[in-house]
């Protein structure tokens, strides 16, 4: 196990309703195909070593029988290997017959839980069949072991303390009071769920729903595997939908009708993040709950699961584009609340043909249109000086016209040539204060004119760049509202990029176009030969990598090892070892450093899970040691080697 990953797999074999021998040996074959899979645990649907469609035939003696001795087999099939079974099957105990899950490892009965909720509604009639579950906990023997037998039970992984199951079957987690809710308030991590829902129309979704909801209200895993074809279809039909989700995310889904097996690796350590920084998350006090321990090693495992390389971008789908929109409805809602306030009419930023201030313009626009506004009070104002690019400037020009918004241009080269005189600093030395002193007198201009023109400065920073600190204090890190303050540097493009698909204007899409395939840059050094000279990720590293190291940071709290081996599977074509590692620690001296920028950051709006505010997400001290991240990176900069 790497990084508190765990593989795990849901499967739902071709059964043969009644034949015990028959599903016995197609649970064995999964099992089979888990273990060279590498996975760690495996669960099977309701009742599957008998059939859920079995009906009256569950009262025979011969097919009670059948399945103890079809729950033996499938425990010497597991003896020698490393993985833990969960198998749906009815047990006859104390004279009442139960619908259980079975946990099977290494040859040995762990434990059995009964079903507690019963459907007895339309084409359902358990309770003519099987009794709901006890409220104490007993114990029973199978074979030559003595089990635990209830709800009460959660089973641990003696390898990973961390990796806690409970078990629920099909209604459980469809009813008012499921039994996972107080599973996971015992601790449980992970919930198993054998299943035997038929399919109707639009059930499926529902049915997704419900899985996807449950792992994320517990901070959970949920295993759902369902019965599938070869039960009875007498009046119903079951089609197989398994799935694996995670903290509300899906990691795995099986197509219908399926017979197989699924698999993922869930994040223990992820749900563990989220559980911990979400204080309503109750645990309870009581110890009222049975662990069972699982020995199962847990292997080291390459992820299957996706690794996004841009976390922060919504994922391509039905879905992305109204993400996108609702991303930049929410900017543009925040300016509102802030405009409509005060009662202003009219906002001052500085456009400087650049990924920030366009987005930041971009919204200002959609603001004023939503107020019903005149867009001429939006006064974009670009203040050229000694690294002014061409470009740049041609297109802050072309912004301003294609949106009707008004354009002041003030050369700002004499104020900081003057500014330089009062300091004693030589023009010709172009050090950081040659950079700020242009940062801090832009500032100083968009106050003051708005000062004149009763209106607001808006800011253009973005997340990425309060990250880093690539700020000037009390210069572009200054506004009087930051809409772009929770927008990192990779999302940002997605923002521009979708508004070019929106424009019915061909001149603004050629511009906007242009700003997305600018090199990004402060443009505060000299151009050279008429071409952007100061290329921000040359500096300061990739965006994609600072934005991925960030998310995982903020987001999970995930460990510099952590962060790491997940970029080296994103990034794998992209970045060696080494120069992922040297980005890391950069990223890391850079973010604590400069947390005293963002202590006394400007009003901003938080549109994702990631903010940086000092009043919202992050309480952080702005001289905190920074020797604990930066030793573990360093570490393995001793096993990977630096970048040259």
């Amino acid at each position: 196990m790497i990084d508190g990953f765990v593989r795990v797999a849901v499967a739902s074999p071709k059964i043969k309703v009644a034949d015990v021998q028959h599903n016995s040996d197609a649970v064995i074959a999964l099992m089979r195909e888990a273990v060279d899979n590498d996975v760690a645990l495996i669960v099977f649907p309701e009742l599957v070593v008998t059939g859920y469609t079995c009906a009256d035939l569950f009262f025979q003696r011969p097919l009670i029988q059948a399945t103890i001795d079809g729950l033996e087999k499938i425990a010497r099939a597991s003896e020698g290997i490393d993985l833990t079974v969960i198998v749906g099957a009815p047990l006859l105990v104390r004279g009442k017959l139960y619908n259980c899950a079975v946990v099977i490892e290494n040859g040995h009965f762990l434990a059995a839980v009964p079903k507690t909720h019963l459907p007895n509604y339309s084409e359902f009639y358990e309770k003519r069949w099987f009794t709901p579950a006890p409220v104490a906990l007993q114990y029973i023997t199978l074979a030559d072991d003595t089990i635990p037998f209830g709800t009460s039970i959660l089973l641990e992984s003696s390898a990973f303390q961390d990796l806690r199951i409970g078990i629920e079957i099909c209604e459980d987690m469809w009813a008012v009071d499921p039994p996972a809710i107080q599973l996971v308030k015992r601790g449980a991590t992970v919930i198993v769920n054998l299943s035997a829902s038929n399919d109707i129309v639009a059930k499926d979704e529902y049915r997704r729903m419900l899985v996807q909801s449950s792992s994320g209200r517990y901070s959970a895993a949920y295993l759902y595997a369902n019965a599938g074809v070869g039960e009875s279809t007498t009046d119903v039909v079951f089609l197989g939908h398994c799935m694996i989700s995670e903290s509300g995310s899906m990691l795995a889904e099986s197509e219908v009708p399926f017979e197989g097996m699924i698999y993922a690796e869930i994040d223990i350590e992820r749900l563990l993040s989220e559980r911990l920084s979400h204080t309503s998350f109750a645990m309870s006090d009581s110890n009222d709950y049975t662990t069972v321990q699982m020995r199962t090693t847990l292997k080291d495992v390459y992820l299957s699961r996706p690794i996004p390389r841009h976390p922060f971008i919504p994922p391509e789908g039905v879905n992305s584009r109204d993400r996108i929109e609702a991303i930049l409805v929410m900017q543009s809602m925040g300016l509102v609340k802030r405009l409509e306030h005060i009662g202003a009419s009219r906002l001052v930023l500085g456009i400087s043909g650049g990924l920030d201030s366009t987005l930041a313009l971009i919204v200002a626009v959609r603001a004023f249109d939503h107020l019903s506004l005149d867009r001429k009070g939006i006064i974009a104002v670009t203040m050229p000086c000694f690294g002014t690019s061409e470009r740049t400037k041609k297109n802050a020009y072309e912004l301003a016209q294609a949106y009707g918004i008004t354009l002041r241009v003030i050369d700002i080269t004499r104020s900081v040539r003057q500014h330089f005189s009062d300091i004693g600093h030589d023009e010709d030395d172009q050090s950081v204060t040659y950079e700020n002193s242009q940062a801090r007198e832009r500032t100083q201009v968009l106050m003051d004119l708005a000062n004149t023109e009763g209106a607001i400065v808006l800011g253009t920073g973005d997340l990425s760049e309060l990250a880093l600190g690539w700020a000037t204090y009390n210069g572009d890190h200054m506004s009087m509202y930051g809409v772009n303050a929770s927008i990192p540097k990779t999302l940002i493009r997605s923002l521009v990029s979708y508004s070019i698909t929106i424009s019915d204007q061909a001149s603004l899409r050629k511009t906007l176009q242009d700003v997305l395939d600018t090199p990004v840059s402060p443009e505060l050094l000299p151009p050279s030969e008429g071409e952007i000279s100061q290329r921000t990720e040359d500096l300061v590293g990739p965006y994609e990598l600072h934005d991925f190291f960030l998310y995982y940071m903020l987001r999970w709290s995930y460990s510099p090892t952590k962060i790491f081996h997940l970029a080296k599977v994103a990034f794998s074509s992209e970045y060696p070892p080494a120069a992922i590692l040297s980005w890391l620690r950069t990223f890391y001296r850079r973010f604590f450093s400069q947390q005293f920028k963002r202590s006394a950051l400007p009003d901003g709006v938080k549109v994702g899970s990631v903010a940086l505010s000092p009043r919202g997400d992050l309480r952080m001290p702005s001289d905190a040691s920074v020797s604990v991240w930066i030793d573990e990176v360093n570490d393995l900069v001793a096993t990977y080697g630096e970048q040259r």
